[in-house]
């Protein structure tokens, strides 16, 4: 059964605004998603050609449809992206709607509620907004970026090594992504890591089993971000066989930050400068809440005030996706509906009229 309160506006349409849009409805409101392209499916479908999970087909689904195929395989991208559509498709089945082609350009404070404006001027009043937005590539501030005359872009514009056959590239990162892509480059180009960190390589498999049955079964995932960042400094890279041969063998090398950028060359830690064709930078994302800033729930750089994805400065307003949130898992398909529920739990007791009913 829904409420009769104004909807709960779920912004974003992938894994987790679909996540937000079944816990919801699980807690007796009424989703709204708003996705801002043409289909229910987030970042996924811009992501490199090779892409694959890192967890196991058993570990990538959501609640209530399980990951189809082989449970030990790792899903491709492009499965992925058919996945999360059959998921949006199955809540819509059950009454959810999904509006698609509908971004949201702002969202402002209304009494209790809040108004979310969407692209074409549209405004809607909702009980509560859960911001499940997704990211945005982080692009870091490098010495002279300005004046490099090759090719520097974010990850996020990648696709296949094709474009950088006999290229001189160095590769900004040392996470799964810098490893992965930095792999296969290595097939067709010289590559070069470039991290301040070294390359923390993680086994794909232990006792026979894949890492992420253990991260599971023991209850890895539900251990908090501030004790695994005192714990396991760094980020780990989840190697399935070839990342730490290729590391050894030199194929796929690794190297401090440089310290700039300078015409067609990198100058490295040691002062050596050397020509440079294309610098890629596999620094990450961080959330994509510019609706938001108006709002004041942000700091200075943009990032949510939260505790845990509950918003600090607004009620009613949680956040999902969000790396870290809750747990090394937060952001992943296997983490994102935990995450959900602990955020909607909170969010239906204030849409829901808890402090009502006591006179609040």
């Amino acid at each position: 059964m829904h409420s009769d309160t104004s909807p709960i506006a779920v912004i974003g349409g992938g894994q987790s605004g679909l996540a937000a849009a079944r816990a919801v409805t699980a807690a007796g409101l009424r989703p709204l998603v708003l996705e801002a392209s043409g289909r229910a499916a987030g970042s996924w479908p811009d992501y490199y050609d090779s892409l694959t999970l890192f967890s196991p087909a058993r570990f990538s689904a959501m609640p209530d449809l399980p990951f189809p195929g082989d449970p030990d395989r790792y899903p491709h991208r492009d499965e992925v992206v058919a996945y999360l559509e059959r998921y949006a498709a199955l809540l819509a089945e059950r009454g959810i709607e999904i509006r698609l082609n509908s971004r949201v350009t702002g969202v402002r404070a209304d009494g209790a509620g809040f108004v979310v404006q969407i692209e074409g001027g549209q405004e809607l009043a909702v009980s509560g907004v859960v911001a499940a937005s997704g990211a945005r590539p982080l692009i870091p501030t490098l010495p002279g970026a300005d004046t490099f005359t090759g090719e520097l872009e974010h990850v996020a514009a990648y696709r296949n090594p094709k474009p950088y056959e006999g290229r001189r590239v160095v590769l900004v990162g040392a996470g799964n992504s810098a490893v992965q892509i930095g792999y296969e480059l290595a097939e067709v180009a010289d590559v070069t890591l470039a991290s301040r960190q070294p390359v923390r390589l993680m086994p794909h498999r232990r006792h026979g089993q894949d890492v992420h049955y253990w991260a599971v079964t023991t209850g890895f995932d539900h251990l908090p971000p501030t004790w695994l960042a005192r714990l396991v400094p760094g980020r780990l890279v989840n190697d399935p066989g070839p990342y730490d041969q290729a590391l050894r063998d030199g194929r796929l090398r690794r190297r401090p930050m440089f310290t700039a950028l300078d015409g067609d060359r990198v100058i490295w830690d040691d002062g050596a400068s050397e020509h440079v064709d294309a610098v890629l930078l596999a620094t990450g994302y961080v959330p994509s809440l510019g609706y938001l800033a108006g709002l004041g729930a942000l700091d200075e750089a943009g990032m949510p005030l939260h505790v845990g994805g509950l918003s600090l400065t607004h009620p009613g307003l949680v956040y999902l996706g969000v790396e870290f949130q809750r747990s090394y898992a937060s952001n992943t398909l296997r983490g994102v509906a935990a995450d959900a529920d602990h955020v909607v739990t909170a969010l239906a007791a204030y849409a829901g009229g808890a402090l009502a009913a006591l006179g609040l």
